[in-house]
């Protein structure tokens, strides 16, 4: 049994993919402050829930040395928290990029870290971050451009967490998801198509296939799940 830690549980990604690894047969360790859509974990003995303010590397290292020291092995880290902010570089103030950074940023890197050097002794790990298409497109970027510059983050991370480990048989991926089919944005995109959109069921899908044995051959992985977005 394979034990994944899954960041932002709660929501409408992080509760598919829960559930997507629950269904299997993964150990889940998911990390939220609410779960209100984890009802159907309750009562699973392969899922724990924990509360972790994952923007405080001592509480968040705290929290990983000891998930480790109970399991032994952790297998892998789908680090899906993030935030979200409107506003060019007229409107973006530092304050607002440093809020930015820790969203998208740190709680990504603080729980990788510890992880990698855990990984490094059972010669095996996977870790999944989650980009951002405006990251990487500067039309779309410009008027997100704290979200942006720190989704752009993750990017780097991942390809020096790759060089560090090659022939390690540990890799850093990034899903670049387009517009995610939530009810969320089907509210604030009256007018939109959500079937041209990404659905939470899907990306859990890939992520299952990059820590699965069916993953073991991927390396410097950045999948575009655009849908006809």
């Amino acid at each position: 049994m394979k034990t994944i830690i899954i960041t932002g549980a709660n929501g409408n990604l992080g509760s598919a993919t829960v559930k997507k690894f629950l269904d299997e047969g993964y150990r889940v360790l998911a990390i939220d402050g609410k779960h209100d859509h984890l009802e159907f974990a309750a009562g699973n003995s392969n899922f724990e829930l924990h509360s972790v303010n994952l923007m405080n590397e001592n509480e968040t290292t705290e929290f990983v040395n000891a998930a480790i020291a109970k399991h032994k092995k952790i297998d892998g880290a789908l680090l899906l928290v993030g935030g979200f902010a409107m506003g060019n570089i007229k409107a973006t103030s530092g304050a607002d990029i440093q809020k930015q950074f820790s969203l998208n940023f740190e709680t990504a890197y603080f729980v990788a870290r510890p992880l990698v050097e855990h990984m490094q002794q059972n010669g095996y790990g996977r870790l999944v971050f989650i980009g951002a298409r405006p990251a990487i497109n500067p039309e779309q970027g410009k008027n997100l451009l704290a979200y942006s510059i720190t989704k752009s983050l993750l990017f780097r991370l991942a390809e020096l967490i790759n060089e560090d480990n090659k022939g390690k048989n540990i890799t850093a991926s990034v899903i670049i998801p387009s517009t995610i089919d939530t009810a969320i944005n089907r509210k604030d995109m009256p007018n939109a198509d959500p079937a041209s959109w990404v659905k939470p069921e899907q990306l859990a899908e890939i992520l299952e296939l990059i820590t699965s044995e069916k993953g073991l051959p991927l390396r410097e992985t950045v999948l575009k799940m655009y849908n006809n977005a």
